[in-house]
C-alpha cells in the first residue's frame, strides 16, 4: 500500500466535504439570489394581486439580477397560497405577495387555517394600499355620507349594501360602516365585483364598497354616485373625493393593501436585501405610473413599520367579523 497517498485522499474528502456544507448553508445577502425567486400570488392571473406583484416582481428581477417567477395558488381566500409559503424553505426563494385577508382578517374568519400570520412570515415591506369608494345608485337620494346616515336611520333595514364576496374586504368595509354609523343595512353578496357593481348601477342594491379601479370608470361615467373613499388619506385616483373621516366617521379606515412577506426564519440580511430593492423598484417612475393605473398607494415601508401595522390590522378586523357573525369553512 501507498500510504503517502493517504493525505491526498484525506484532503479531497475534507475538501468535498466542505464545498457539500457550503450549499447547504443558509444564503448570504452577498450572495442572494443565486437563483430564480418564486413569488407567491393567492390570486387569480389578471387580478389586482397579480398584476401588482408582475409589476413589482419584474422591476426587482432586474435590481437583483434573477428572475422572479409568478406562482399563482389560488383558493380559500388567500389560505392556499399562505400555507404554502409559511411552510417553505426560509432562505429568500418563496415570497409572498400578502394583502389584508391574508394577513388580517383569514385568522378570524375562517374556523381552521394552517398558518399564523404574525408567527409565520417575517414582512419585507407594505408595497401599497387601494383606496374602498363608497358608491350608491343614482337614485338614491343621498348625495353625501351624512345624508345617507340619516337615511339608512330612517328606514332601519330597508337599504341593501352589495360587496364582492361573504367574508371579502368590500363585505368587512359594510361591516365597519354599521358598526361606526350605527346603521342597520343589510348585506348582499356577489360572485365579484362586476356583478355587485352592476346591480347597484342597475338600481337591485343601493351602495357598495370596491375598490377604486373597479369602481373609477363608473364613476367618471356618470352611472354611480360617489361619497367618499374609505382611507384615511385622500386617494390620488380620486383627489376630490373626502374620505369617511372627514365626512363625519371618524377614523374610518378600510384600505385594501398588498405586502411582501418571507416565511419565517428567513435571515435578517436576505430580508434587508429584499427590503431595499422593493423600495427601490417602488420609487421607480414606471412602476408608480402602472401602479397608479390599478388604483394604488405606494407606501414602501420598513419591515418594522409593516410588522406593526399587521399587528393593528389584526385585533380590528377580528372585532368587525366577530361583531358581524361572518364565518368561513
Amino acid at each position: 500500500m501507498n500510504y503517502s497517498t493517504i493525505p491526498s485522499r484525506r484532503a479531497a474528502l475534507f475538501a468535498g466535504l466542505a464545498a457539500a456544507l457550503a450549499l447547504m448553508a443558509p444564503a448570504k445577502a452577498a450572495d442572494y439570489p443565486a437563483r430564480p425567486v418564486m413569488l407567491v400570488v393567492a390570486f387569480t392571473p389578471g387580478g389586482p394581486s397579480d398584476v401588482l406583484a408582475r409589476i413589482v416582481g419584474k422591476k426587482m428581477e432586474e435590481l437583483l439580477g434573477q428572475p422572479f417567477i409568478i406562482e399563482n395558488r389560488p383558493g380559500a381566500g388567500g389560505n392556499i397560497a399562505a400555507d404554502y409559503v409559511a411552510h417553505a424553505a426560509p432562505d429568500g426563494y418563496t415570497l409572498l405577495m400578502g394583502n389584508n385577508s391574508i394577513l388580517a382578517t383569514n385568522e378570524a374568519l375562517y374556523k381552521k387555517i394552517t398558518y399564523s400570520p404574525q408567527k409565520d412570515f417575517i414582512p419585507i415591506t407594505l408595497v401599497g394600499t387601494q383606496a374602498n369608494i363608497l358608491v350608491v345608485n343614482n337614485d338614491v337620494p343621498a348625495k353625501s355620507l351624512t345624508e345617507l346616515i340619516a337615511l339608512a336611520k330612517a328606514q332601519p333595514g330597508k337599504l341593501n349594501f352589495a360587496s364582492s364576496g361573504y367574508g371579502a374586504a368590500a363585505h368587512l368595509a359594510g361591516e365597519l360602516f354599521k358598526t361606526q354609523a350605527q346603521v342597520d343595512i343589510l348585506h348582499v353578496p356577489y360572485k365579484g365585483a362586476a356583478p355587485a357593481l352592476q346591480d347597484v348601477i342597475g338600481g337591485r342594491e343601493q351602495m357598495m364598497f370596491a375598490t377604486a379601479a373597479s369602481v373609477v370608470g363608473q364613476i367618471k361615467g356618470g352611472q354611480v354616485r360617489a361619497l367618499a373613499v374609505t382611507t384615511l388619506k385622500r386617494t390620488a385616483v380620486l383627489p376630490e373625493l373626502p374620505t369617511m373621516d372627514e365626512a363625519g366617521l371618524k377614523g374610518f379606515d378600510a384600505s385594501t393593501w398588498h405586502g411582501l412577506v418571507a416565511p419565517a426564519a428567513t435571515p435578517p440580511d436576505v430580508i434587508a436585501k429584499l427590503h431595499a430593492a422593493a423600495v427601490k423598484a417602488l420609487q421607480d417612475p414606471g412602476v408608480q405610473a402602472s401602479l397608479a393605473k390599478l388604483g394604488v398607494d405606494i407606501v414602501g415601508d420598513t419591515p418594522d413599520e409593516f410588522k406593526a401595522y399587521i399587528a393593528a390590522e389584526i385585533p380590528k378586523w377580528t372585532a368587525i367579523v366577530k361583531a358581524s357573525g361572518a364565518t368561513m369553512e
